[in-house]
Formats: structure tokens, C-alpha cells, sequence
């Protein structure tokens, strides 16, 4: 049964529209001020970074996206030799389905085997460890991908739209607890198209969460796959439920900001990121990294690591001349620059408390 249903995400991820209709990632509200005089060359650009001790080529991770079928194994290699090849890291899809069917760990495997130096992070539910799961469970996962962080996944909107949905969290911060303080590996906290907002961040942090990896509003909504598989289903009362949650969440430029301005957790930023330009802004808000995940599956899929380096080059190469042009030589001098904030964004952030004085003098972390 999960088996199907990962089978099934991943078809409606390639054949349908699955983005949020109405609600964008709020990058769009950003804007970069301009530097007509960048003192020094754009092939000087240092795109290098540290995450959790590991070196980054470039400030990119590929987001969380599948495992548990043999289309999955195709995809899940693809990405983690494209990831290989430029330095980048990677995390895995859910690997419940592995955990509970042990046979099926190479479709997850396949991405340490293949990328023996990147930063590879896991992947459960939380619901999962609401329910049953334990300190055990984490193990295996970190385990099976020989992992470098364990991310726990946040989906409470899937869960609650899904015909198969486990909307269990009673517990949760416990097991966060938990799994911090007893885990080799740092636990990362992630939404998957929500966004995570200050409050919940602070209390992440509280319990020795390592980093938030934000799953913005704006990009994938999970609650519009579970949409049309209610729809193939017949299942006329989840798919009108999951219509209804369409486009539910924080954006994710403004989550960025709540959790930068709430807590000092390293942020992933995911959720519709889709240019050099994205990336940018969203290092500019605070984030460390950004995650690419949908705009991924394609290429994987019809031209496997060749077509997954084309498209990641091109975010690459984006990103230095958005740098270029703000005059920020490296990573660190992107939470330097100015920044202005307007439109919902600014509207959002200022009723929220959040200073636009303290990015429009300096940008990034507040």
C-alpha cells in the first residue's frame, strides 16, 4: 500500500500541476539593491560553504523527493551522482517504507553508494514517531544512507487531507527531545510546503533540534497530489477536503525571515525555489542553504544525471551573477547587503514585529 502511494506521488508530481495557485513564495517581494560597482571580478566568486562541518561547493542541497521503487532508485542515483559531481548535498525521501520493508533500502542506499562525499541527510515522519517509532528507528535510518543529519519531516496538512493520512503529533517535541540529545548526527527539523513559523521554531530549538529546513508556501503543495490521487480514487470527500487546502502555509521567504528572526538555527530554504535569483534572496534572508526538489524530477527522470546537472548548473551560474551585481564576493557577504521588503511580504513581517529597518540597513540574520 505505502509502496503505491509513493509510486503514486511520484506520477502526479511529473503529469500534474501541483504548485500553490494563489500563494507565492513571497520572493518576489525581495528586492536586491543593485551595485553598480562590485570591485572585483565575476570569476572571482567564491560560492564555498560550511554546513553541520561539511564543505559545500555551492550554498545547494537537493530536497527530500522519493525512494521505495525501482523509479525511485533510477531518480534517487541520477541526483546523488549530479550532487557528487559538484559538491552539493542531497536528503532522501521517507524512508518509512524501507524501515517497514527492509527489501526496499537500496532504492535508498543507492544515493551514499553513489555520492560517497556529499552531505546526505535521512528522512521519517513525525507522525511516525508520535505513533511508534523510536530512537531504534532513527538509527536504522541514519544508518541505511549513512547519514550525515536526520531530518524529521513535518507534513500535519498531508497527513489530515490523505485518504491513508496519519494525523498523529501528540508527543512529537519529546521525541525531538529525544532523538537530539541521544542521535550522532544533528536532527533537522522539516516542513514539507507549509512553512514553519517563529513560535514553532523557537520551541524546535528549545528541545536541541540542530536546524529548521523551512518547506515554505509557494512551491509543491502536498495537499494538491493528495487532491488528484482523492480524485483517480473516486474519493470525492478527501479530494474536496484537500481542495479546499490548496494553497494553506507560510511563504517561504516569510518563513525564513520568522525563524531567522526567532531563533539562531541554521535554516534550509525550500519550497518554489527556482532561480540563482531565489537562491540569493533567500541566503540574503538568513537562510544557509537552499533545496530544489520538484524542478528536479523531470530531468532525472527523462535524462538522468546529465539532465539533474543541467538544470542545478544553471541555478549555479545564476546565482554568482545575482552576486555579481550586489557586489558580494561570497556567501557571508550576502547577509551583508541591503535588502527592501515590500508588498504582502513587508506587510506580513512588519505586523508580525519583524524589523524591515534592521535588512534595508544590513540584510540577513536580524
Amino acid at each position: 500500500m505505502i509502496r503505491e502511494r509513493k509510486l503514486s506521488h511520484l506520477e502526479i508530481c511529473l503529469k500534474k500541476p501541483v504548485s500553490f495557485r494563489n500563494i507565492s513564495t513571497g520572493f518576489d517581494d525581495i528586492f536586491l539593491i543593485h551595485n553598480s560597482l562590485p570591485e572585483f571580478d565575476l570569476e572571482d566568486i567564491d560560492l564555498q560553504v560550511e554546513f553541520f562541518g561539511h564543505k559545500f561547493n555551492a550554498p545547494i542541497i537537493i530536497s527530500a523527493m522519493t525512494g521505495g521503487s525501482e523509479l525511485s532508485y533510477k531518480v534517487n542515483r541520477a541526483l546523488a551522482l549530479a550532487a557528487e559531481r559538484l559538491g552539493i548535498g542531497m536528503g532522501v525521501g521517507s524512508q518509512r517504507i524501507a524501515l517497514e520493508r527492509p527489501e526496499l533500502s537500496y532504492t535508498f542506499s543507492i544515493v551514499r553508494e553513489s555520492a560517497p562525499n556529499i552531505f546526505v541527510m535521512g528522512n521519517i515522519g513525525a507522525a511516525q514517531f508520535s505513533l511508534k517509532y523510536g530512537l531504534d528507528e532513527a538509527f536504522k535510518a541514519v544508518e541505511m544512507v549513512d547519514a550525515d543529519a536526520l531530518a524529521v519531516h513535518l507534513n500535519p496538512l498531508q497527513e489530515a487531507v490523505q485518504p491513508e493520512g496519519e494525523p498523529f503529533y501528540d508527543g512529537v517535541l519529546e521525541k525531538l527531545k529525544l532523538l537530539s540529545s541521544s542521535l550522532k548526527v544533528p536532527i533537522i527539523a522539516k516542513e514539507t510546503g507549509s512553512g514553519i513559523s517563529g513560535e514553532v521554531a523557537a520551541k524546535l530549538e528549545k528541545v536541541g533540534v540542530s536546524g529548521v529546513d523551512v518547506g515554505g508556501a509557494g512551491g509543491t503543495s502536498w495537499a494538491a497530489v493528495e487532491y488528484y490521487r482523492s480524485l483517480e480514487a473516486g474519493d470525492l470527500s478527501h479530494a474536496s477536503l484537500a481542495e479546499l487546502f490548496w494553497d494553506w502555509g507560510i511563504p517561504t521567504a516569510i518563513s525564513i525571515c520568522e525563524v531567522s528572526f526567532h531563533t539562531n538555527l541554521p535554516i534550509i530554504a525550500t519550497g518554489g525555489v527556482r532561480s540563482g535569483i531565489d537562491i540569493a534572496k533567500a541566503l540574503a534572508l538568513g537562510a544557509s542553504l537552499a533545496g530544489i526538489a520538484l524542478p528536479l524530477l523531470k530531468p532525472a527522470v527523462e535524462n538522468g544525471v546529465k539532465g539533474v546537472l543541467s538544470y542545478l548548473e544553471r541555478l549555479i551560474n545564476e546565482l554568482k551573477v545575482a552576486m555579481f551585481l550586489v557586489g558580494a564576493r561570497r556567501i557571508a557577504d550576502l547577509k551583508r547587503i541591503p535588502l527592501i521588503i515590500g508588498g504582502f511580504t513587508g506587510n506580513w513581517l512588519k505586523l508580525r514585529g519583524i524589523s524591515l529597518e534592521e535588512y534595508a540597513r544590513r540584510g540577513g540574520k536580524l
